[in-house]
């Protein structure tokens, strides 16, 4: 019982103590606050700093205002991470871009410039960056200038036939890029006032694409398909037809793929006409590819869009935006946000990982202007379609264009598979009742075919119904109506380039669907534009057969 009574006594007097120190602190705090009370009228009347206006209510948020060009100095170099400190606490904001300085003895990245990123402050005057290029060689003390800007790289007509970086270097050995306007990489989506609200197909002159997966106008596609399946001659075609059809422009963005593929693409463009080194070329190329580092990988989409929303916004283009692969913006994200040390969400991707993509996917799109269709090749890591990387792309795609290996096992280019191949553009709505029908009966027919083939492999046509038999081979002469000789590929092929308009592709659908071209063999059916080339190849084999 004594104990218990003086326990008491000790809590009591230990509170009372507590008690006393919290007033004493309260007191001081106090009077701290009342001295700056007063000091702050004195000192703000006394400084020289000017005061800024208030920001309007609507005014468009700018991206990284200018600082006062600041010069710093590095203080830790980890990797692709940059730590530079700044005498005056006017730090540069996020996002602009600081200009490493060179000196005597020290060696400078390929092209004679180092851009660092702000990515964060981190107190005590200093920022942490990303770099854009390889640090190696970078020492404690150098020099490092704020440009008072973000990243801005050089856009126009004078880009198109040439291969820039990330911060719009040229890196194809042919001299500067001469009298061009310059423009950041980070910008807004556009205002929705400023959005076309009109559901519009862009025709690519491709049949399959335009009769079952029809590309929006200002949408986003998604490109599937393994090695060797004919993706980059899809996308030359693409770049081609819109130059001819439309007379627009295309930009075509690596982003963390092989350095080889990037170099047979310009080598190829180059023989098929897409750029011409004289001028008149119809391209603009913008790499990052594997060898560089997180910060160019996440970047260089960013720069290959704002080239893209140049010929949009200036001169009204409808333009192709190509970005391969739209998974390494992903994972060079993922990679930056580790560096940067934030907690990572899902699967080690970074928490950002929605906002990155959204902020890059929504300023693709159309204006009262002109507009800009994205085609993305997409990587699906271990064929797992439920990965938060490949998931979070889907959410923003119109339409899906897969390329099936057992189709380019049959000769059949452009080996689209028109089962797997998918777009909301695709509705009566949109494309007409006439075209969705036709469509969707095209379809019918393929997928009774695909189920038939066991039957067939087993028993043989003998065994088929009438009506089976007349399912399959009308299906078969839909599907080598699928193939089409391309422009890009006549010095492979021999065969000349076809362009065939969509109205030109419904009909002709409609009229093999109808059986108008049941006594046509199926070989006429192969490689050939509209249904009067079919016509012209079938009397041509006639004649040599007479012959």
């Amino acid at each position: 019982m004594t104990l218990v009574s003086r326990s008491a006594i000790r809590l009591s007097r230990r509170g009372g103590q507590q008690l006393k120190n919290a007033r004493a602190n309260a007191a001081l705090f106090n009077t701290a606050a009342n001295q700056a009370k007063n000091i702050v009228p004195k000192f703000a009347a006394s400084s020289s700093r000017v005061t800024l206006p208030a920001k309007a209510a609507n005014a468009a948020r700018t991206y990284a205002t200018p600082a006062g060009l600041q010069t710093g100095s590095i203080k830790t170099v980890i990797g692709a991470v940059v730590d530079v400190h700044f005498d005056s606490d006017n730090l540069p904001p996020i996002l602009n871009a600081l200009d490493v300085q060179f000196g005597e003895g020290q060696t400078a990245p390929e092209g004679g410039r180092l851009v660092l990123e702000v990515a964060q402050h981190l107190g005590e005057n200093t920022v942490r960056c990303i770099a854009m290029d390889g640090t190696d060689g970078l020492v404690r003390g150098q020099k490092v200038v704020d440009t008072g800007a973000p990243i801005k790289i050089p856009v126009g007509p004078a880009t198109l036939g040439r291969i820039m970086n990330v911060i719009g270097q040229p890196i194809d050995q042919r001299g500067p890029i001469k009298g061009v306007k310059e423009a950041p990489i980070h910008a807004d989506a556009p205002e929705f006032v400023d959005q076309s609200t009109q559901a519009e197909i862009l025709e690519t002159g491709i049949k399959v694409v335009d009769l079952l997966a029809p590309y929006a106008r200002g949408g986003k596609i998604g490109l599937f398909g393994g090695a060797g399946v004919g993706k980059t001659v899809l996308i030359q075609e693409l770049i081609n037809n819109i130059a001819k059809a439309h007379g627009g422009y295309s930009v075509f963005t690596g982003v963390g793929e092989r350095t080889r593929e990037g170099n047979d693409l310009y080598h190829e463009m180059r023989e098929t006409g897409v750029i011409n080194l004289e001028g008149d070329s119809k391209v603009a190329l913008v790499f990052g590819q594997m060898n560089e580092p997180p910060g160019a990988r996440a970047r260089v989409a960013l720069t290959g869009l704002t080239i893209a929303e140049y010929f949009r916004d200036e001169e009204g283009q409808d333009v192709l935006l190509f970005i391969d692969n739209i998974f390494r913006f992903t994972q060079a994200g993922s990679e930056v946000s580790a560096l940067l040390g934030r907690i990572p969400s899902a699967v080690g991707y970074q928490p950002t990982l929605s906002t990155d993509m959204g902020g890059m996917q929504e300023r693709i799109t159309t204006t009262k202007k002109g507009s800009i269709t994205s085609v993305q090749a997409v990587y699906v890591p271990a064929d797992d379609l439920t990965d938060p990387a490949p998931a979070t792309t889907f959410a923003h795609l119109d339409a899906t264009t897969v390329l099936s290996r057992s189709i380019a096992e049959l000769g059949i280019y452009p080996a689209v598979d028109p089962l797997d191949s998918k777009s909301r553009m695709l509705d009566p709505r949109v494309v007409g009742q006439r075209h969705y029908e036709i469509a969707t009966k095209t379809q019918q027919i393929l997928q009774s075919y695909k189920s038939l083939q066991d039957i067939i492999a087993i028993l043989g046509m003998d065994e088929l119904s009438e009506e089976d038999k007349l399912t399959v081979e009308r299906a078969r002469k839909i599907q080598r109506f699928m193939s089409q000789p391309f422009a890009v590929a006549q010095v492979f092929t021999g065969i000349e380039g076809r362009l065939v308009p969509l109205k030109e592709t419904v009909n002709a659908f409609e009229e093999i669907l109808d059986g108008k071209h049941d006594h046509i063999s199926e070989n006429s059916f192969y490689m050939v534009g509209g249904i009067e080339d079919v016509k012209a190849k079938h009397e041509k084999s006639l004649k040599e057969q007479g012959a």
